[in-house]
């Protein structure tokens, strides 16, 4: 049954897991130098890979785990830990924008848009670990998918909504702020990872089944 919370939990763990806000500096040292016209046109085209990734491990993502022989619950207890470490790096690290832009050698728009844009800053390993795990076909119907796929869709326009207003929203939050804000979604992602990890140990039966609200 789909509920205001469900919505609102998927809604914040996406949020945090693509991290609009914190593809920010990475947009704006790939696009220095280019026209309007080309930051747009990068803007689209890594917001249309990410989408097309995430959908792929939407749709094919348990699929595959299934043919290995893999249950869902330990793939959610991997992609917990896997969460987990990628919350770490948010806070304690250098922090995604930094990383990624060091590893930027072109100007190319579509590379850019694809790399280092599309992968991994906005469909970042954690976000495609995510989607596999809100979609879980054996707990979720359809209906729940699509509605997954839909705040998936929202927050990745969220993500070009705000690559085109990046240059007037870095001038008010600077560098500084941009990394506040990182760390921030570090938090609440690393909170995200232990109830995954948790509840997949309840799947298996590890643990008692408990309140996250207690």
């Amino acid at each position: 049954m789909i509920t205001t919370q469900t919505v609102l939990q998927e809604l914040i763990t996406l949020w945090v897991v693509i991290d609009p806000i914190g593809t920010l500096p990475v947009f704006l040292a790939v696009t220095a130098g280019m026209s309007a016209a080309q930051r747009r046109s990068t803007a689209i085209k890594a917001v249309l890979t990410a989408f097309l990734v995430l959908v792929l491990f939407i749709v094919v993502g348990q699929i595959v785990l299934e043919a290995l022989g893999l249950g869902l619950a330990s793939f959610q207890i991997a992609g917990g830990l896997v969460l987990l470490l990628f919350a770490l790096t948010m806070i304690f690290g250098q922090g995604k924008p930094q990383s990624e832009v060091d590893a930027v050698d072109t100007v190319d728009t579509t590379e850019t848009a694809i790399f280092p844009l599309a992968i991994p800053s906005i469909a970042s390993p954690g976000a495609m670990l995510a989607v596999v795990v809100l979609t879980d076909n054996d707990r979720n119907a359809i209906s729940h998918q699509l509605m997954t796929t839909g705040i998936m869709s929202v927050v990745l326009l969220a993500a070009f909504a705000i690559m085109l207003l990046a240059n007037p929203i870095h001038r008010v939050i600077g560098n500084g702020g941009a990394s506040i804000i990182s760390r921030v979604m570090g938090m609440i992602l690393a909170a995200v990872a232990v109830d995954a990890i948790l509840n997949g140990f309840v799947s298996i039966g590890a643990l008692a089944p408990f309140d996250p609200a207690s």
